[in-house]
């Protein structure tokens, strides 16, 4: 199976699940039933940067209830690959621009009201909420830190704070926008990071918590350095 093959095996799954065509009141009980909801979820977010309208959902969920009753399709599957994969293409250069646009507007606003705010060269946005007292790690440092991660419209796409838990990290294997942030703050202070999506997630994003394009928002602390 094909890379792409993969992922529209994965989408139409999720679109399959999402759009109803499974009972409306499936009943979750077991670890299985759990189990299979999470997949189901999983793949189902993997569809919100392609902003399918109800004619596009319909004729998905034709073709994919023609594939799991074993009926021949309608048209060549192999003649079409290449649009299938063009149209994903397309779809998710569309959205990750949209949210691009947004993330550049919002940092432009930040950059104006947040005092002391400075804009580095790559485009990182940051902000020193506490300096600290110690030493700035190295990208080839190992920190433990605590973060609180938001996307531009506040959502919570993960936090150690709500944890409870503080993480630790090599800084060369996080995020450009982490690597370049944390060597700008010492041992014991706090930060804030605008991070623009081609030094996070990029056009891919994270299915079901980042949009592709998306620009994120982090205040880090940074407790040690290893």
């Amino acid at each position: 199976m094909t890379k792409w093959s993969l992922v529209l095996s994965m989408l139409l799954v999720g679109l399959f699940i999402n759009a109803g065509c499974t009972p409306k009141k499936a009943e979750i009980k077991s670890e299985e039933d759990k189990t299979f909801y999470v997949v189901g979820h999983m793949f189902g977010g993997r569809l919100a940067n392609l902003k399918l309208n109800e004619k596009e959902v319909a004729a998905i969920n034709l073709g994919l209830a023609d594939a799991a009753a074993g009926v021949k399709p309608a048209f060549d599957v192999n003649s079409y690959q290449p649009k299938v994969q063009q149209m994903f293409r397309d779809r998710m250069s569309q959205g990750s621009q949209s949210e691009k646009d947004k993330g550049k507007k919002f940092i432009e606003e930040f950059l104006k009201k947040e005092a002391g705010s400075v804009q580095t060269a790559s485009g990182l946005v940051y902000k020193v909420i506490t300096p600290g007292t110690g030493k700035n790690p190295k990208e080839t440092d190992t920190v433990e830190v605590h973060y609180h991660g938001t996307l531009i419209d506040g959502t919570v796409f993960d936090s150690s704070v709500d944890r409870g838990q503080k993480v630790e990290f090599p800084l060369n294997r996080v995020i450009k926008g982490w690597t370049e942030g944390l060597q700008l703050v010492k041992e014991g202070g706090k930060i804030k990071l605008v991070i623009p999506s081609d030094l996070a997630y990029g056009d891919a994003g994270a299915p079901d918590k980042i949009p592709g394009g998306a620009t994120l928002l982090f205040e880090v602390e940074l407790f040690k350095i290893k």
